[in-house]
């Protein structure tokens, strides 16, 4: 589509609602998802009940994953005016899949690499709540490798390629897209991690090396599905690698795993 050049004063306005409209977007997928999982953790012990750390976990995909970030893309996409198979969503072809494998390993380079330079210099780096769960009960690891594939991926590259990317690149070229799509995805993780600010930030800004490949393979293909399909199987493989370490350290065949599963815990997009 071939679009009329905007002046100055007109292009700024235009990024300026572009930015204004995706923080809004992103906000109420957030506050929802969390104002549903606050609802649904006092609901249940209000009953009596002492939901485990697994229920817990599956409250909470489901609440922001699921229900909260699908929900709001959604009615962004009933707002607009617009179908669902305007985000791009189709079987992929022989050269997707392609991509498919090619951003994984993107994905995963850049997720060691961000672990092994946290490892190197010893920078404070926040630690993602799942790892408090995982350390209660590591089975809640296996639970998450299926549901980084049926939840998280979808629902977190529904709201953040489809949704917020879609609508930056409708202001800016692609390369300003996709890189403000991946700073506000990394962002939005800074309340799922827990300790100071600045170890917050410092994960938030290995996160965002990851998220810009998925940027990346939405942007090459226009296929939703082939950002979903690399962002499930890269948390899958750190969520096993995770669970591995773990239980080879309870057999005493490692070390404990310490920083090294924190690292890898740390830079878990979800």
């Amino acid at each position: 589509m071939v679009s009329s050049p905007l002046s100055p004063d007109d292009s700024t306005v235009a990024g300026v609602r572009a930015v204004t409209a995706v923080l809004v977007v992103s906000g109420l997928g957030l506050g929802a998802g969390v104002a549903l999982v606050l609802a649904l953790s006092v609901l249940l012990v209000g009953v009596g009940l002492d939901p485990s750390p697994l229920a817990l976990l599956v409250i909470s995909l489901v609440s922001i994953q699921g229900v909260a970030f699908g929900g709001v893309a959604l009615l962004y996409l009933r707002f607009r005016g617009r179908p669902v198979t305007s985000v791009g969503v189709r079987l992929p072809s022989v050269r997707e899949l392609l991509i498919v494998v090619a951003g994984y390993a993107t994905a995963f380079i850049a997720a060691i690499t961000g672990a092994i330079v946290i490892g190197i210099t010893g920078a404070p780096a926040g630690e993602n709540q799942v790892a408090e769960f995982a350390s209660t009960d590591p089975s809640v690891l296996l639970w998450l490798i299926p549901a980084s594939f049926l939840l998280i991926g979808p629902g977190e590259e529904l709201l953040f390629r489809g949704i917020v990317q879609g609508r930056l690149r409708e202001t800016f070229d692609r390369v300003p897209g996709v890189v403000l799509a991946s700073a506000l995805f990394a962002a939005v993780h800074f309340a799922a991690l827990t300790g100071g600010a600045g170890g917050r930030l410092v994960t938030i800004a290995v996160l965002f090396f990851p998220a810009l490949v998925f940027g990346a393979v939405y942007e090459l293909t226009d296929n939703l599905v082939v950002p979903a399909l690399v962002h499930g199987a890269y948390n899958a493989t750190l969520f096993a690698f995770a669970y591995l370490a773990i239980r080879l350290s309870e057999s005493g065949a490692v070390p404990e795993p310490g920083s090294g599963a924190g690292a890898l815990a740390l830079v878990v997009g979800v």
